[in-house]
């Protein structure tokens, strides 16, 4: 038979065993409650042949979780399967005894809860179990009636108690209104005083507008007549100023003339000092100069570290001895620029130009921390194509922007620094040393930064 429809609180009528009518009552909410959450647990105890094969997917569930997600076909089963029925009820007998057997005796306990005695009458269906059943059925909804009915007692003193809250509060509200309407029209009353006043200040500041406007054309027209006045007098006075600067031309044509002759005499008497010289240097019969005074000063180092067993100097380095440089770099404040393809061309060209440039930015980076210099490196800004360059503490890294190379951006930075500033430029172009020297800075070749990063990096 196939079970009637599920309401919001009601289970499906119980079977009577042994072909009895169905019961003609329903099972109370809280009753099939108890019912389920029993029948949960006791589903977890049962051996796999036991188990109804509606309930096998839930039998691995936590029973609050069977009762919670299985609820529905737990209580079919219980319809279904008197031998489910059963072992839940033998659950029910062990614990509460006392309430089981009053019920088998066909006692229904007047103490006893009535979803508690509804879910055992319905379990155990010992004698007269449908009558017991709707009884604690009929209790259960006394029970809630009542509660329905307190709780609507409750909801009466509740809004009792926000209407006079209402009323007291439209008391309040009404007593600030009516406070607010006079307050506004003492406004209104002082604005209209204030308008009457604003007017009469209106009317005499128009009247003074009116003054005012016949002063300024008065004031334009004496502007006017000072103005030709004073671009008169400005004429003449650009007049003498030109005379002016005339006699002054006219007097420094004679000073230089004057200054050219004295340049002459005094040309004619340095000739004749160099001559005396160089003849007094012919009638003396002196040797030519072989020695210098850092010479000798070189000398008497060299004999020092030959008494101390070091090596001998040599009186100057070659311009791609990375020791010139680190010399150079060693000077205070020095700023090194660095023309980057040049160097890393030279240097390690065979590999892509990201990882010339990163190789060479890493090894400034080591440089700079060493000789604590100012160290700034130039590439060319088209050879990057939008890829950012590389970034390193202490190293300041620049792109040549579009139209602009990367030698005349060296070249804009040596021009840059004051007059007095050591600034080295390493580079093998021409044009970029050339340029760097006529502006007073000092230039190495390419080859020599490039050896002494790899002395830095061994």
């Amino acid at each position: 038979m196939a079970p009637p429809e599920e309401g919001p609180d009601v289970e499906h009528g119980p079977v009577v065993e042994d072909g009895a009518d169905v019961l003609p009552g329903v099972l109370p909410a809280p009753a099939r409650d108890r019912v389920v959450a029993l029948a949960a647990d006791t589903l977890g105890e049962l051996s796999p042949p036991e188990v109804p094969a509606s309930l096998r997917a839930f039998v691995r569930f936590r029973p609050e979780r069977r009762a919670r997600r299985a609820a529905t076909p737990i209580a079919a089963a219980l319809e279904s399967d008197d031998g489910f029925r059963r072992r839940v009820a033998a659950r029910l007998r062990e614990g509460q005894p006392d309430l089981a057997a009053a019920l088998d005796q066909g006692r229904a306990p007047s103490a006893a809860d009535p979803a508690e005695l509804a879910a055992a009458a319905y379990l155990l269906r010992g004698p007269d179990w449908q009558a017991v059943l709707a009884a604690a059925a009929e209790a259960l909804a006394a029970a809630e009636r009542s509660r329905a009915r307190d709780s609507a007692q409750d909801e009466v003193v509740r809004l009792r108690a926000e209407l006079t809250s209402v009323r007291t509060e439209l008391a309040r509200v009404r007593s600030e209104a009516d406070e607010a309407v006079a307050a506004a029209r003492a406004d209104v009353t002082r604005l209209r005083r204030e308008v009457r006043q604003l007017s009469a200040d209106l009317a005499r500041a128009r009247s003074a507008a009116e003054e005012a406007d016949r002063l300024r054309s008065s004031v334009e027209a004496s502007r006017v007549e000072e103005r030709r006045r004073l671009e008169a007098e400005l004429r003449r006075a650009t007049g003498r100023l030109e005379q002016a600067q005339a006699d002054l031309e006219d007097a420094r044509r004679s000073d230089r003339d004057a200054r050219s002759a004295l340049d002459v005499r005094a040309r004619l008497l340095l000739d004749a000092v160099l001559g005396a010289a160089r003849g007094l240097e012919r009638e003396l019969a002196l040797p030519p100069v072989g020695q210098t005074p850092a010479d000798a000063v070189a000398a008497e180092v060299a004999g020092e570290e030959r008494a101390a067993g070091g090596p001998r100097p040599a009186r100057g380095l070659p311009a791609d001895d990375p020791a010139l440089l680190h010399e150079l770099l060693a000077l205070p404040r020095v700023h090194l620029v660095v023309d980057g393809y040049n160097v890393t061309k030279a240097a390690y060209g065979d590999l892509p130009l990201a990882d010339q440039r990163g190789r060479l930015v890493a090894g400034l980076a080591g440089l700079a921390a060493r000789t604590r210099a100012e160290v700034t490196c130039v590439f060319d800004g088209a050879a990057v194509g939008g890829v950012s360059g590389p970034r390193a503490r202490g190293v300041r890294v620049l792109f040549s922007d579009p139209g602009e190379t990367a030698d005349a951006l060296v070249l804009r930075l040596v021009r840059a620094e004051p007059e007095g500033r050591p600034v080295v430029v390493a580079s093998s172009d021409r044009e970029v040393v050339d340029g760097a020297r006529r502006l007073g800075s000092h230039a190495v070749p390419a080859t020599a930064l490039a050896r002494l990063l790899e002395r830095g990096t061994a």
